[in-house]
């Protein structure tokens, strides 16, 4: 009921997000809705449905991620003082933003059941003169449990990232706390698992592909269930070299910030560099995935563009807006984060003088040199997962 209370009073902004992520939940929902309507129109195909389902594990963490970035910045969530001494301390407020996740995430499966039970007949009749009939398996029953076990999958595991992600964390000594002189924010590490990563990915997804005469990666809505190669094995090396190039965000993000103050740099550039450094850990992630989708789509692109032409289902294009959708948006949420986050720091810098289009042209430099920066490294990804694939 708090949940419920504090979401009716929240501000229209917050709620935008709360139903951008119910949305998202929807649309997840209705792809593993028909993930299952296809196992049970083709009983013997598993290879298909499998290849299918791994298809819907892509939109399914883009939006688990985007739930757990909209959970981390409502404000309803945040510690405040005096909120500990009605019971709403850290860990409470963390057990709160998991349970309004987990009813916005409900919510989107409810709508995804209710629309899907719609295009298949079973509520009012066949719409659009049954045109979804023989995709969503109108004819065959339709198993509940297994129905409410996959609807079930978005809200569990966004309130369970979510919680974790927000438990309370050990506070630093007090005597650091007290200290008059700063304590810069610690490097980030995730550069050289990053690009272990992706080599890693990159090797499998060559090995995945050897041999391959047909379409060695299948997309989940072509017509033409056959396939030869290993699409499996393709699938993983994307999804390793994707999870290299977002490990590694925030420590190519923090290199940008030592590239600025690089070379005796004057007041733009330090401000821009120094903020770049210590926001690297809160941008870089979600600029990586940003990177990641970016360079799949790239390499799916090139690969399709090179191949004959196939029919592609509604349902790739659903999944592909799922995933860019989420992604974008989880960085605009970061993005605002990170400007509510460092708030303080620009008032400060205002009082003591600090001209105003100082500050914009720190933040478009930052902006510039992000983009300098990721663009030629997404563009290099995506044509090294195309290149086995069309070699």
């Amino acid at each position: 009921m708090l949940a419920l209370r504090l979401a009716r009073g929240a501000h229209p902004l917050v709620l935008l997000r709360r139903l951008m992520v119910a949305a998202a939940s929807a649309g997840v929902g209705f792809l593993l809705l028909c993930t299952l309507t296809y196992a049970l129109s083709h009983p013997t195909d598993s290879g298909a449905s499998a290849v299918r389902l791994l298809w819907c594990l892509i939109p399914l963490a883009a939006t688990v991620h985007f739930a757990v970035a909209v959970a981390r910045t409502d404000p309803s969530t945040r510690p405040r003082s005096g909120l500990s001494a009605i019971g709403l301390g850290p860990a409470r407020l963390s057990a709160l933003a998991a349970v309004s996740t987990a009813v916005s995430g409900t919510l989107g499966s409810m709508v995804a059941l209710l629309f899907f039970l719609h295009l298949r007949g079973d509520l009012t009749g066949l719409p659009f003169d049954g045109a979804a009939a023989e995709l969503l398996a109108a004819e065959r029953p339709l198993p509940l449990g297994a129905a409410l076990t996959l609807l079930a999958l978005v809200p569990l595991l966004s309130s369970v990232a979510a919680a974790l992600t927000l438990r309370p964390r050990q506070s630093p000594p007090r005597s650091a706390q007290s200290s008059s002189s700063p304590v810069p924010s610690p490097a980030p590490g995730g550069l050289p698992w990053g690009v272990a990563l992706m080599a890693a990915g990159l090797a499998v997804e060559t090995y995945a592909s050897r041999g391959a005469s047909g379409s060695p990666l299948p997309l989940p809505g072509e017509s033409d269930g056959h396939f030869e190669g290993n699409p499996a094995g393709v699938l993983v090396g994307w999804t390793l070299a994707a999870l290299g190039l977002a490990l590694a965000g925030p420590g190519i993000t923090r290199f940008c910030g030592r590239l600025l103050q690089a070379l005796r740099p004057g007041p733009t550039r330090l401000l821009a560099g120094r903020t770049l450094m210590e926001e690297s850990s809160r941008i870089g992630r979600p600029l990586g995935v940003v990177c990641a989708v970016a360079a799949a789509a790239l390499a799916a692109a090139t690969l399709y563009d090179d191949a004959a032409p196939r029919p592609v289902g509604p349902l790739t294009g659903l999944g592909a807006a799922l995933v860019i959708t989420c992604t974008t948006a989880t960085l605009l949420v970061s993005a605002l984060e990170a400007k509510h986050t460092r708030a303080t720091t620009t008032e400060s810098l205002r009082r003591l003088g600090t001209p105003a289009p100082l500050l914009r042209q720190a933040a478009a430099l930052r902006a510039v040199t992000l983009l300098l920066v990721f663009a030629p490294l997404t563009c290099g990804v995506g044509a090294l997962a195309a290149f086995p694939l069309t070699g």
